[in-house]
C-alpha cells in the first residue's frame, strides 16, 4: 500500500513482527557493557581493581626500601597484581554469585548463549584490566617510577598479559562453576592472597628462599609478575610465555570439565 505526498511515493510501514535476535557481536558487546558497569558499582571489586593496588604503591614509594621493594621492582609488580585481582579473584566472585542466584542460567538461555555470555565477560575483564594498567601506570609515573622497556620488550609482556588473563580467567571459572557462592567467595580472597604473598607477584623470585623456588617458579603468577619485571627494567624475557600457555591449556580444560551453569 502506497500513499502520494509531494509528488513522491511514500511505502507504509511493514508492522509485521521481526523477532530476530541482534548480530552476535552486538550482544557480546552490549553483554560486555553490562559486566562493566556491574563491577564498577561494586564497592568490594572497585577495592580489589584499584584502591588495594594504589595503596601499595603510595606505600611502597616512602617505605618499599626497607622491604627491599624500590620502585623500578613495585611497579609492574603491581600491574601483575592487578591483572590477578581483577582477572581471577573478581571475574571468580562475580561469576559464583551470578551462579547461585541463576543469572548464568537465564543468560544462557537467550540468544547471547553460553559461548556469548563466556566472550562478553572475557571481553569486559579484558577491558577493565586495560583500563586498570593505564590508571596504575599513570599514578606509578606521578610517584617517580620511569619504565626502561624497549619495543622489543613489549612483545613477550604484551603475549605473556594475554595468556595469564586467559589462565587467571580460567581457573576463576573453575572455581565459579563447582563450588557453592560462599565458598568461591572465601577461597578466591584466600588463594587471592596467598598469590600475593607468595606467588612472586609482588617480590621476584630471586628474594624467596631457596627451598621453595623451584615450586614457586612454576606458578603462573611468577611469570607475569617476573616477566612484567623484566620488561620494565628493559629486558626481553620470552621464557614465561611457555609456562603461562601451558597453564592456560590446562586450566582451559579444567573449566571446561567441571563448569556448570546451574548451582
Amino acid at each position: 500500500m502506497t500513499a502520494r505526498r509531494g509528488g513522491t511515493d511514500v511505502t507504509t510501514l511493514d508492522l509485521h513482527p521481526a523477532p530476530q535476535a541482534a548480530p552476535a557481536a552486538a550482544r557480546i558487546r552490549n553483554h560486555a557493557r553490562t559486566e562493566i558497569r556491574l563491577v564498577m558499582r561494586n564497592g568490594e571489586q572497585l577495592l580489589l581493581a584499584l584502591v588495594i593496588p594504589i595503596g601499595i604503591l603510595v606505600a611502597g614509594r616512602f617505605l618499599g626500601d626497607r622491604v627491599g621493594l624500590t620502585m623500578d621492582l613495585l611497579a609492574p609488580s603491581v600491574l601483575a597484581l592487578a591483572i590477578w585481582s581483577t582477572c581471577f579473584t573478581s571475574q571468580a566472585i562475580m561469576t559464583g554469585f551470578e551462579r547461585r542466584y541463576g543469572v548464568l542460567e537465564r543468560l544462557s538461555a537467550t540468544p547471547l548463549g553460553r559461548s556469548g555470555l563466556l566472550a562478553g565477560k572475557a571481553m569486559a575483564y579484558s577491558v577493565i584490566s586495560l583500563v586498570q594498567v593505564i590508571l596504575l601506570v599513570i599514578v606509578s609515573s606521578t610517584l617517580g617510577w620511569h619504565p626502561h622497556g624497549s619495543a622489543l620488550a613489549w612483545l613477550p609482556a604484551l603475549g605473556n598479559v594475554i595468556l595469564a588473563m586467559l589462565a587467571f580467567g580460567f581457573l576463576a571459572l573453575a572455581m565459579a562453576g563447582s563450588l557453592k557462592a560462599e565458598v568461591t567467595l572465601g577461597l578466591a580472597n584466600l588463594v587471592y592472597i596467598v598469590g600475593l604473598v607468595a606467588g612472586a607477584i609482588l617480590w621476584p623470585l630471586a628474594d624467596y628462599p631457596k627451598a621453595i623456588r623451584p615450586i614457586i617458579a612454576v606458578l603462573p603468577t611468577t611469570a607475569l609478575g617476573e616477566s612484567l619485571r623484566a620488561w620494565g627494567a628493559g629486558q626481553t624475557l620470552w621464557s614465561p610465555l611457555a609456562s603461562l600457555l601451558i597453564w592456560a591449556i590446562l586450566l582451559g580444560r579444567l573449566a571446561r570439565k567441571v563448569f556448570r551453569w546451574i548451582s
